[in-house]
This record gives C-alpha cells, structure tokens and sequence, in this order.
C-alpha cells in the first residue's frame, strides 16, 4: 500500500461528496520531503492542477490530498480560490507550509466544491493519519473504478533495500496524453528533486501514457511521486547504478498500474496489447499503435472477438505516418493473418481463439527499421456507453 515505504501516513474520511463512502484522502510525509509530478496536456485543465503545478516547481512537498466526486474543472476563480483553501487548510491541519501540498480531484467537471465538507473532511482526515491507512485512502480516491489499484515493489541499492509503492485511479476519460489520471507513489528512497522528476517523466512515458480506454484526456489528470528518504541506503544524488535501479523501479509500478487501469476501465470485458515493430523511429512506431488501440472499429471487433485484421490495416494506414502499407504484415496472436499489406491464408477458427486470449496480441510489424512501440487498450462495450450515458444522473 501507499503508505508501505518508511516515512508515510495515509488516511481516509467520507466527506459528504459520495453517498456513503469515503471520499477524501489525505497522503503525508513525516517531513518535507523531494517531490515531481506531472501534469494533464489538456488545455482545459482543471483548478486544482493549476494550483498543484505551482507549488510543485520547487521539488519539495509534504502531502497530497484528493477529492473524489467533484473535479473542480471549469470553474473560473471561485474554482480556483477552492482548491487554494484545501491546500491552505491542509497545511494548517499538518502544520506545514502551503505550498507543500498537492491538491488533487476527480469528478463531474463543471460543478463546485461543497467547500465546508471538504474543510471538515480534511481536519478529521489529518486526526486518523496513520502507517496503515494507506488501503483505505487507494479506495476513497475511486469514482467509476470498481477496484482500488496498488503497487509494492522492493529496489535494491547494492547492499541495501528501498521500498517503492504506488495507487491510483483511472477507469473512463482515460488516453495518453501526460497520465490519464491520477496515480501517486511513494518511495523511503533518498533521491534529488531532479533525478525524482526524470525518473517519473521515463515512468509515466513507459506506462501510464501507453493506456487508453477511450481516447479522452481528462482535465484533472497527474501523477505525483514522493521521497522520503527515511531508508538505511544510500542517497542517490547522480546518475549511475543506483539510479538506474529507482528509476527501472518506478517504470515498472507505473507499468502495472497501467494494466490495471485498463483492465478496469469503464464497461470492459477484454483488453489488447497492441505491438508495433520494424518502425523508422519510436514516434511512428506509438502513433501506429496508439492510431490502432483507439480505433472504435477496432475495439467493437475486440469485444466481438472478431480477428477482423483489416480495421487494424485501416487504422494503421489513417495514423499520419508515412506508412508502405505494401510491406505491412499483421498478427493476431500467433497467427499471420496479413502479409505484405494482403490477406495469406490461416486458419479462421485459430484467429478467433487468439481474439479471446488474455490479453488479446495485435502486433504489426512494418519491415522499415528498427523502432518499435506499444500499447494497452480494451474494447468498447454497452457497458461503456451505459456508465458515460448517465455520468451526471
């Protein structure tokens, strides 16, 4: 859980936004520790990203707080001065510098805070801290999601060992475009500010943006990490093979939270890896991919379990890249189903088979270099369209 490393204490209050659960959750360091986050690309970006981003420019923060049920997006300077008073009363609470929380939300866009339950929620939020309410606080950050998602990795520094963990939330709005949600780490590792904020860029570049469920960036999206130092290991202060170690860490919790986000995306029933290989340049190579994974033809045929190879053609060939679909070959699964940009024989009932695998396998190869990419997607089912037909209801 997220409070695992040394040096965290988590906590988890049902503030009167969802009925009749936990929906506020409050993630504190035992100091002011190093810190990096990054942050949604889309241009309407929500309050509480706008103040998050400032405070985390100076690579130091304390805690994290995060509302569930209210995004607190598009809501001008009233939005704005809301998401000030959470950080402001957090702050107090802990007795800590403002700047040194993070604010977090997650909800109906459009809508405002119901500013003295939020209030209320963090004072008693900060009274149940605690080293084990780290379960609690994964699940009070969840709207649509039907499960919590966590990650505990250990990380060896030579002699000695660091923990790192991770929780997010993610289920609808979710493509890649900086982290499609929200996800948090903590880390008893000591790493600077700006080895931290690499390390995370690499992380949430190799996992959490190679996720999509439906192609929509939310306002509100980040990924923050925090690092406490409190371990018996080394600090890591320069690039080299302790750093190399954190950061392949962090790569690989961002890569499982990824799976789970899509695994539990809104309505899904199946999920698809989707590999591109033998591209001129890793760019092409996502765009390919990613082009592919979002293509609503493509996913209506993955819910199917259809091995209709030429939507994934079509959707290669629309990407933007200049492709020779002449010499494209298609796999579903093991089986070769297209060769050269044309269809080649194989056995129909085989490729159906490979279309209910877990995860399904789509892999095109474009026999024009040596760069490759990925990523994970999932089909588009009435469940889909039930969840996000009646958001606001």
């Amino acid at each position: 859980m997220i409070t695992s490393p040394k040096g965290f204490r988590a906590a988890a209050v049902a503030a009167g936004i969802k009925p009749d659960r936990d929906d506020l959750a409050l993630l504190v360091a035992d100091h002011t520790c190093a810190a990096a986050a990054v942050f949604t690309q889309n241009r309407a970006c929500a309050a509480p990203v706008e103040v998050s981003r400032a405070h985390m420019r100076s690579g130091r923060a304390r805690a994290v707080v995060v509302n569930a049920g209210c995004a607190n997006a598009a809501t001008g300077d009233a939005g704005l001065a809301d998401a000030r008073e959470m950080a402001s009363r957090t702050a107090s609470a802990l007795g800590c510098l403002f700047e040194e929380v993070v604010v977090a939300f997650i909800g109906v866009i459009g809508v405002s805070l119901f500013m003295d339950k939020i209030c209320d929620g963090i004072v008693r939020a900060a009274r149940e801290l605690s080293a084990v309410g780290g379960d609690r606080a994964a699940r009070a950050i969840l709207t649509t999601d039907t499960r919590p998602k966590t990650v505990d990795l250990e990380v060896a520094l030579g002699q000695d060992m660091v923990r790192l963990s991770g929780m997010a939330k993610g289920a609808g709005m979710i493509a890649p475009n900086m982290a499609t949600l929200l996800a948090f780490f903590t880390t008893d590792a000591a790493v600077t500010p700006g080895l931290l904020r690499s390390a995370l860029r690499e992380a949430v570049g190799e996992g959490l943006n190679r996720i999509t469920v439906d192609g929509d960036t939310s306002t509100n999206d980040m990924a923050v990490v925090l690092a406490s130092g409190a371990a018996d290991a080394p600090a890591i202060e320069a690039e080299g093979e302790w750093f190399d170690a954190f950061r392949h860490g962090l790569i690989e919790g961002s890569r499982r939270l990824a799976e789970m986000i899509v695994r539990d995306g809104e309505g899904v029933s199946r999920i698809a890896l989707v590999q591109v290989e033998g591209a001129r340049c890793a760019p092409e190579a996502d765009r390919i991919a990613r082009t592919v994974a979002e293509s609503p033809l493509v996913k209506t045929a993955l819910h199917g379990g259809d091995p209709n190879w030429g939507r994934i053609l079509a959707a290669a060939g629309r990407s933007g890249v200049d492709l020779d679909v002449s010499r494209l070959d298609i796999f579903i699964g093991d089986v070769w189903v297209a060769e050269r940009g044309a269809a080649r024989a194989y056995d129909e009932a085989v490729a159906a088979a490979a279309m209910r695998e877990d995860p399904v396998r789509v892999r095109l190869r474009l026999n024009a270099g040596a760069a490759s990419g990925w990523m994970w997607t999932c089909d588009l089912t009435h469940g889909y369209v039930d969840i996000n037909a009646h958001y606001r209801s």
